[in-house]
């Protein structure tokens, strides 16, 4: 008989498991193939896989501590947290980011897909490389390809879109655990670097918790939590239950990071206190607001605001400009531009739709159209700013060791 999905018999089933210097390129952005060339020329010591728990957990933290304990992290975002975008939220204050979702079959065995889907450089760091997966070993030959590079290897288990579930993927492999938990010993006993794992809640705390000393038992080195369930799509509606995150974090012995809920750096910081975790990922906010992490928010927030609020000489133009200049270093499909110009000018759009619709006939777009639409923006007297406070503001710089 199947087991229940979300069962805890299923948890408890699977709950015993038996079981650097690293990348010194130049600053030009290096495709999936030139990356590869050097595979494996530097090691961060043994498997972990090969250690007990108590030696993994140590290793994990000195990981971490070698990494400057990253605070503040770009979440992985399909078609969203490419190297430019990356760039463009380093720059503004994030400590450490993850690659957009990238597909571990496709990526091992397509040159095309890997050279335009994953392009790094030295200053991309620290960075954690995301792959969605159901098989093992091609989660692993993907791995390889990337492990020189980066920081994890991380382990999407938190996707809950349908195309998760056709592709069984993602947080849909919540109801498979054998198969959750021989991904991650595959990845721990092979790698060089640490195996991270993205995860969201299940229902039932006591679930989530057994899954998450599951996923450490098996090798996982960091685990970011999500917290909502996998029903629990819309963040608009469902606020994350960071009690939860916080259960989680007493249950293991690494590293944990919190998904959900941050808009602005208050909420970092009432997130940092009431969950004790490592560190904070931001997604949905960042694509409107690059710069959060550097204090600033946007209209909608400023009435959250402890402090008073002022314009901070920054708006999302002149973000898009700088993240239109960073494609021209680190080329990018154009379909990740588009997108990200209307995240970024969507308010904008709103009181300039005829401008918006000159950009929705562009089947084809340049750079030059892209600078070109902002000055015609500029010039209708369109401006809307990012503020900051006038009180202390917290920054990255409020979170660095």
């Amino acid at each position: 008989m199947k087991p229940k999905p979300y069962s805890l018999p299923l948890l408890n089933r699977y709950f015993s498991v038996q079981s650097p210097s690293l990348m010194a390129q130049t600053p030009a952005c290096l495709d999936a193939e030139q990356l590869h060339d050097d595979h494996h020329q530097q090691h961060l010591g043994f498997p972990a896989g090969s250690l007990s728990g108590e030696s993994r957990a140590e290793r994990a933290w000195a990981h971490w501590a070698k990494l400057g304990r990253p605070r503040l992290i770009v979440a992985p975002m399909v078609d969203n947290s490419e190297l430019p975008f990356r760039m463009l939220c380093r720059k503004y204050g994030a400590q450490g980011a993850y690659t957009p979702m990238l597909h571990s079959r496709i990526f091992s065995e397509t040159e095309k897909y890997r050279n335009e889907e994953f392009t790094t450089c030295k200053e991309d760091r620290p960075l954690f490389v995301q792959f969605c997966a159901n098989d093992p070993d091609v989660l692993l030959e993907a791995a390889r390809k990337v492990e020189p590079h980066c920081d994890y290897v991380d382990i999407n288990l938190g996707c809950p879109q349908r195309i998760a579930k056709r592709g069984n993927y993602g947080a849909f492999l919540m109801d498979n655990l054998p198969l959750v938990k021989s991904l991650v010993e595959k990845l721990a006993v092979n790698l060089q670097v640490p195996v991270s794992c993205k995860i969201r809640l299940f229902p039932n705390l006591e679930d989530t918790l057994k899954y998450a000393r599951m996923l450490e038992e098996a090798g996982c080195m960091l685990l970011a939590v999500h917290g909502r369930t996998r029903d629990e799509k819309d963040g608009k509606k469902f606020r994350a239950d960071w009690k939860a995150i916080r259960a989680v974090k007493n249950a293991v012995r690494i590293p944990v990071l919190a998904n959900g809920n941050i808009r602005h750096m208050d909420d970092v910081r009432d997130c940092l206190e009431e969950t004790e975790v490592e560190g904070v990922l931001s997604a949905e906010t960042l694509l409107e607001n690059p710069a959060l992490f550097a204090g600033f928010r946007t209209a909608e927030w400023v009435s959250e605001s402890e402090g008073t609020s002022v314009d901070g000489k920054l708006d999302q133009a002149d973000l898009l400009i700088e993240y239109l200049k960073l494609c021209e270093k680190y080329p990018v499909p154009w379909r990740m531009i588009r997108s990200h110009v209307h995240k970024l000018l969507g308010g904008w759009f709103s009181l300039q739709p005829h401008i918006r619709e000159e950009l929705n006939k562009q089947s084809k777009l340049t750079f030059e159209f892209l600078y070109d639409m902002v000055d015609r923006l500029r010039d209708t007297g369109t401006r809307i700013p990012l503020y900051k406070e006038t009180r202390a503001e917290l920054t990255s710089d409020s979170y660095s060791d």
